[in-house]
This record gives structure tokens, sequence and C-alpha cells, in this order.
């Protein structure tokens, strides 16, 4: 497991060799965060839901690899590798891994 670098100092992480599928649910590794930001990889079995929440900060998702569907405020976004997302902080959002998926969430502090 990758340690969280807490400092400013430079990190080279290599995404494919971090990510790890569970048999059910989510997996998450918080790879880097300082106060302004988080990045963590998260990894999800087939199947899995996230039910609709928000968050107090902004957020993005970079899909790295395997299909799902986010839905953002009330509409479905295909999730497949390469699709970015922007969502502001307290938008309603939930997710649904249609098969493993892979996904980098970078957490920013709301302006």
């Amino acid at each position: 497991m990758t340690t969280p670098t807490v400092t400013g100092s430079s990190s080279i992480i290599r995404l494919q060799e971090q990510i790890e599928y569970p048999h059910a649910g989510v997996l998450s590794k918080v790879l880097v965060k300082d106060k302004n930001c988080q990045y963590t990889l998260f990894c999800l079995a087939a199947g899995t839901d996230i039910s609709e929440h928000s968050s107090a900060r902004n957020a993005t998702v970079n899909v790295i690899e395997g299909r799902g569907i986010l839905n953002l405020e009330g509409k479905d976004i295909n999730l497949e590798p390469g699709v970015f997302i922007f969502m502001p902080a307290h938008a309603l959002h939930a997710l649904k891994a249609e098969e493993d998926l892979a996904f980098l969430l970078t957490l920013s502090e709301a302006t």
C-alpha cells in the first residue's frame, strides 16, 4: 500500500500498479494529501453501488479502467477510461460500477 504524501515534495506513482480490486465493495487509497487537495485512487468491484451523497469540496474524477455510471445532479454519465468529470462542491452524485472500475478522485477546496 502507498503511504500518503503530506509534504510539498514531488511524488511519482504508477497508477496501474496501485489498482487492487476487492471481491466486493470499494477499496480506496489516499495517494497524496496536503492542506488543499487530496488525491485518492478508488477501486470498485463490479456491481458496487455508492448511494447518493455530496461533498463540501470540489472534486474531479479521472477514469483509469473499467465501466460504470455516475449520476451527477440527476444526469447519468457513462464512465469509461479517459473520462474526466468536474463536480462542484455540494453536487449530489451516486455511482454504479458495471465492471471492475478504477478512478482517481481529486478533492480540492471550494472557492
